[in-house]
């Protein structure tokens, strides 16, 4: 994805706003506002935000399963299933 083609001035985006938006829907690439010629904002469609949101949720889990690891917080796979089995209520 090219930003550059993806900057537009805080003035564009007060006078163009029903436009940037349905642009955010059709290309589900987010854009950048700049002030005074900074960069000041980015706007995405909320899909792509859902799905951004959802993403860094499972690199956290597997950072922490990477730690987890890392600090020998981990059991071999059949005492798990053992101790599993043993929560189960035999019928």
């Amino acid at each position: 994805m090219r930003y550059s083609t993806r900057i537009k001035p805080i003035s564009y985006l007060k006078a163009h706003a029903a436009e940037v938006l349905d642009n955010l829907l059709e290309a589900r690439e987010p854009l950048i506002i700049t002030q005074n010629g900074e960069a000041k904002a980015v706007i995405q469609d909320i899909a792509s935000y859902e799905e951004t949101q959802e993403t860094l949720a499972l690199l956290k889990i597997l950072a922490l399963a990477n730690r987890e690891i890392e600090e020998g917080k981990t059991l071999p796979a059949e005492e798990v299933f053992e101790r599993l089995r043993a929560r189960i209520p035999e019928r």
